[in-house]
């Protein structure tokens, strides 16, 4: 099972940029442009809980557990 990033896909819904959302979190963009891409191992609830409270959603709106075919 693979875990996939789907969070350009909610600041597209939510008509947020990249930058505005991490200063919102207080993370940089480029640390929040490698957790839309996927090439990170893993992320901190806390920050999870402010991208989701940024965002107005949930864990399960951004992040999607996919079974390879």
């Amino acid at each position: 099972m693979e875990i996939v990033v789907r969070l350009d896909v909610m600041l597209a819904k939510r008509k947020m940029r990249s930058r505005e959302l991490a200063e919102k979190v207080g993370i940089t963009e480029q640390n929040l442009s490698l957790l839309k891409s996927g090439k990170v191992k893993g992320i901190r609830f806390d920050t999870l809980a402010a991208i989701c409270r940024a965002l107005n959603c949930q864990p399960g709106d951004i992040l999607e557990a996919v079974t390879p075919a």
